[in-house]
């Protein structure tokens, strides 16, 4: 999983990608939206209590099967970034005061699963 911080983050967006990057709210069903052509989707954390950007890239994932990338934004932490990826998540941006280093340890504390992810079945 590619971590960001925050101080550098921008969306990336000029106006030839633009149509290519959705952000979408973590009230929006993502069934409901085309994905044709989109090539990025930013889902938001407003909180870091609010989980339903999860299930959305669990949704993308699985069910819809989005192969672009994935990137949370919003209120994210170290604490959050396993689960991230294990949902779909492929980037996230961290929020203002987490470390990048800090963050990049929380991969190495877990080295296997029992259940499968939002990649592997």
């Amino acid at each position: 999983m590619k971590l960001i911080a925050a101080s550098v983050h921008s969306n990336g967006a000029t106006a030839e990608n633009a149509q290519n990057i959705l952000a979408i709210a973590n009230t929006e069903d993502p069934r409901s939206l085309s994905l044709e052509g989109v090539t990025r989707i930013d889902l938001h954390f407003p909180k870091f209590t609010d989980g339903r950007a999860y299930s959305q890239a669990f949704l993308l994932r699985r069910r819809l099967g989005f192969t672009g990338e994935i990137r949370a934004t919003g209120d994210v932490l170290i604490d959050q970034l396993v689960q991230m990826e294990r949902t779909g998540f492929d980037v996230a941006v961290l929020r203002e005061d987490q470390n990048v280093d800090f963050a990049q340890r929380q991969f190495d504390r877990y080295r296997g699963f029992y259940q499968g992810d939002a990649v592997t079945v």
